[in-house]
């Protein structure tokens, strides 16, 4: 499906398709966004030539999974970044892939399925930011995937908030295994926004570079952007140590446990070692053992060994193994 909005130079909206192209192309001072969702691969390819795309950008933009990126071309600014399609709790996300081709007076976006933000922008909304300049819509358009990610690190902060709580009162293996997933799961986002991160950075220096495209009127809004996608990185790094800290403090109570089990089994051990020594040595079937005569030798082995089992409790109570 391919959507089009076209803002003319005295502040009057069109929406449509692809006729609108040629209403733009007669009108030099107009912006159009060009929106192409679940489309045919063959006839997006087309149009993305027709508009002068590189071919080597339209390859990345119909890739099915890329890693984000920007690319400086003659005409345009390319930007590849993963939107959402579907959030969820617990910081599961259906990523959707989003290209865009900024030029000075055109915007083309691109993506396989529907997007929250895009739709969200391709509005009255939408026109405001298209008024000042494409980079403008489509940085806004950055801002708003960054923001449904910011509300759900926040929801899940007090989610973790609870899990600490609750583990404070005792762990068990399937909390650990709860803390483990969300553990996956920021690690996967840090990637996402680490290479977001490095969109931003890139988008600074462009600024700087004062291109047609984009040049010193849209810092503000790229820097907005960026510190944006720097809060979303620093928030699951924080995270991701929080759950760390909780896996591995775990694991050394469990340690802990187990040296505590082991020391008392082990202290049990060296204490019944010897009596079982004495009892499997007069407990042989040899008719002239030593002592087998001694009419009272029973009571006298028994103060023995009650005797070994005393001390060795001393000794260790004394060393602090029991």
């Amino acid at each position: 499906m391919i959507k089009c909005m076209l803002l003319k130079a005295d502040k009057t909206s069109l929406y449509g398709a692809e006729e609108l192209i040629e209403t733009w192309n007669q009108d030099p001072t107009s912006f159009l966004w060009i929106d192409m969702d679940s489309h045919d691969p063959e006839q997006e390819r087309k149009l993305m030539q027709k508009m002068g795309c590189h071919p080597l950008a339209i390859k990345d933009a119909q890739r099915e999974r890329h890693p984000p990126k920007i690319e400086l071309f003659k005409n345009y600014i390319f930007m590849l970044y993963r939107g959402i399609y579907q959030p969820q709790d617990d910081l599961l996300f259906e990523h959707l892939q989003i290209s865009m081709f900024v030029g000075k007076n055109i915007l083309i976006t691109s993506h396989a399925k529907k997007s929250m933000s895009i739709d969200n922008l391709f509005s009255a909304e939408g026109e405001k930011y298209l008024s000042k300049s494409p980079i403008t819509l489509a940085l806004r358009i950055f801002h708003f995937s960054c923001g449904i990610y910011l509300q759900k690190l926040f929801e899940f902060e007090e989610k973790l908030e609870s899990i600490e709580d609750k583990f404070q009162l005792g762990g068990d293996d399937k909390m650990m295994q709860e803390i483990t997933l969300y553990r996956s799961r920021l690690t996967k986002l840090k990637r996402t926004f680490s290479y977001h991160s490095n969109i931003g950075s890139e988008l600074k220096i462009l600024v700087t570079d004062d291109t047609d495209i984009i040049n010193q009127a849209e810092l503000h809004t790229v820097i907005d952007v960026h510190e944006r996608i720097e809060r979303l990185l620093s928030l699951s790094q924080m995270h991701y140590d929080i759950c760390s800290d909780l896996i591995n403090g775990y694991l050394s109570i469990t340690s802990h446990q187990l040296n505590e089990t082991m020391r008392v089994l082990t202290v049990i051990t060296a204490i019944f070692i010897p009596l079982g020594f004495l009892a499997g040595l007069y407990g042989m079937n040899f008719e002239y053992i030593p002592e087998l005569k001694i009419s009272h030798g029973y009571f006298y082995l028994l103060g023995f060994m009650g005797f070994i089992a005393t001390a060795l409790i001393l000794l260790f109570k004394k060393k602090k193994w029991l």
